[in-house]
């Protein structure tokens, strides 16, 4: 069965294209989750004005727990709107959630994360209040423009092609 789930990991690109490695997730698409106003562009929300995070909706197979431990291997947990060298409050970190059963196992994940950090962990577990998918210039970027910056080391997504 196939599930769904949306991961804020910073820029959303270097995300999906990570995500689609990985041999549970079945497919991805990049967009615009919980902020306000409705179907808005990406130059809305880099202003961060929207409250918008950009965010990768993964369709996966297997177990929740699984997907989010390598999702965690992408990010700074502790670090509050900003990833590397992305800076806002678009670049937050989140996992947005649709059942309580998800919000569960989010909630478990993270707190067994913080055992492995001194700091707090800042990742946001919330339910998915609206999503809207991003422009298709930004679907699968990385694999459009394989120089394109990302934040996330080449040697993650060496490790998630073997997963």
């Amino acid at each position: 069965m196939t599930k769904e789930i949306v991961l804020a990991g910073g820029c959303f690109w270097g995300v999906q294209k990570y995500m689609g490695l990985l041999g549970q997730v079945v497919c991805s698409e990049v967009g615009y989750a919980n902020g306000r106003g409705e179907n808005p562009t990406y130059e809305q929300v880099y202003t961060g004005e929207t409250g918008f995070a950009e965010v990768v909706k993964v369709a996966y197979t297997g177990e929740l727990i699984t997907l989010l431990k390598a999702f965690y291997k992408i990010i700074d947990p502790t670090s509050l709107n900003r990833q590397a060298g992305d800076v806002g409050s678009h670049y937050r970190t989140g996992v947005f959630y649709s059942t309580p059963e998800e919000e569960a196992v989010v909630r478990a994940s993270l707190a067994a994360l913080q055992k492995d950090y001194d700091a707090p962990i800042v990742v946001e577990n919330l339910p998915l209040t609206n999503y809207y998918r991003a422009e298709e210039y930004h679907q699968n970027y990385l694999d459009k423009n394989p120089d394109g910056y990302c934040h996330i080391p080449e040697s993650m997504y060496d490790e998630a092609r073997r997963s």
